[in-house]
């Protein structure tokens, strides 16, 4: 939402000509954990812009971050050095909000440095966000070793069961408002909750196996 108000990564709005603060977003206040923001060692944030994802990762006692992207070991543009400049800021400013220390005082919290994460990344050009996610789950920050991480890459195919096992479990989320609509209308699907098959981790499934409805 604040990149969709801040494009390029301006400070000052050109919608509400004011910078980012976040009661400006009410809607987003009650999802924020302050007990996690201002505890917690690390913080794992994923970010989307202009249809690529990619991962921060914030750590709370260094106050430094990094980035890491499943497509890019640099900033690829001037435009994203930019956007990454602002993303920190409202990082810091939301962990501020929580109650915590920010990332940088001053003027310096609009310069924050994150710089990119040297790591083996998709193979495709459309698995960014399939990484992001499965790399909150795995990755140990403590192993980031002079800027690389060292792990081994998956396969495409088992990269392939992963984007089905996240596409089944968000269809089937509670939460998804859309569930039962995607449901009822298509006709390969008549199940009511998620199946334990299809969850499993033994079900070798990838994403030309899925007919949509």
């Amino acid at each position: 939402m604040a990149l969709s108000d801040h494009p390029n990564g301006e400070f000052v709005s050109p919608k509400t000509k004011k910078e980012f603060r976040v009661e400006a977003y009410p809607s987003f206040i009650p999802f924020i954990d302050r007990k996690k923001l201002t505890s917690h060692p690390y913080i794992f944030a994923p970010v989307c812009y202009a249809g690529h994802w990619w991962l921060w990762l914030i750590n709370t006692r260094k106050r430094k971050c990094q980035i890491l992207d499943p497509l890019h070991k640099i900033a690829p543009t001037d435009e994203r050095k930019t956007i990454n400049k602002f993303t920190g800021y409202v990082f810091s400013r939301l962990i501020t909000y929580a109650g915590g220390k920010p990332l940088q005082k001053g003027e310096r919290e609009k310069e924050i440095k994150s710089p990119y994460v040297k790591i083996s990344g998709q193979k495709t050009s459309y698995d960014c966000a399939v990484y992001v996610m499965k790399w909150m789950e795995i990755i140990e920050p403590e192993n980031i070793k002079k800027g690389k991480y060292q792990w081994d890459n998956w396969p495409q195919e088992e990269v392939d069961h992963y984007r089905v096992e996240y596409a089944s479990r968000i269809l089937f989320s509670e939460m998804n408002t859309q569930r039962d609509q995607a449901i009822r209308e298509s006709s390969a699907i008549r199940l009511s909750k998620p199946s334990s098959i299809l969850l499993s981790p033994f079900c070798q499934i990838n994403s030309t196996d899925i007919e949509s409805g």
